[in-house]
């Protein structure tokens, strides 16, 4: 990629990052273009050089943290680490994504409702291929005799529905860092794989 791909690259997840609190705080519904590109001290013309309208922005915030996520899964899939490892490790990056990238994070929860088939096709894609990943640990922690008789999609929807509800009432000057709230989470979690 050349260096001028790369600062237009950066650019734009700097903006998609700071529309992402705009969109967190008012709603898909209840913000247009001009109050992103206000808020981000652009023209709404310099925005539309980005995005062709806002569910194109929305699904690019979708698009960033399905790639940040399903590349570092795959890379935990590919260490030769154990399988309850791996599951440590994905529950830690999940929660560490889902706080660092709270607006972002906050944003991917029904896609049905706000993006035409043809994007939601290609985000629902994305996540499938997340629940796989997971499901592969699982299925293999099960085969190697690391989890007890568990059922595989099951068990995904427990780690990931609690997982994604920490978006809901995680406070950052709340009592646990976390580091804490992961090391309780991975603690719980794994319990229910053994």
């Amino acid at each position: 990629m050349s260096l001028h791909k790369q600062k237009v690259e950066m650019k734009k997840q700097e903006i998609i990052r700071s529309a992402a609190k705009t969109l967190q705080e008012k709603g898909f519904y209840g913000t247009t273009m001009e109050e992103i590109a206000a808020q981000l001290l652009m023209t709404k013309g310099s925005l539309y050089h980005y995005f062709k309208n806002k569910e194109d922005l929305l699904y690019q915030c979708h698009k960033i943290i399905l790639d940040i996520s399903i590349d570092k899964i795959e890379a935990i899939i590919d260490t030769n680490q154990s399988n309850t490892n791996k599951i440590e490790e994905i529950i830690r990056f999940h929660i560490n994504l889902a706080l660092e990238e709270n607006a972002l994070f906050s944003l991917i929860d029904n896609p049905e409702h706000t993006f035409s088939e043809e994007n939601f096709l290609k985000i629902s894609k994305r996540r499938s291929y997340y629940a796989k990943c997971i499901d592969k640990v699982l299925e293999q922690g099960l085969e190697d005799g690391e989890f007890r008789n568990i059922d595989i999609k099951m068990t995904r929807f427990i780690i990931l529905g609690a997982l994604n509800w920490i978006q809901q009432w995680y406070n950052p000057d709340g009592e646990r860092n976390p580091t804490e709230i992961a090391d309780y989470f991975v603690d719980k979690l794994l319990q229910t794989l053994r």
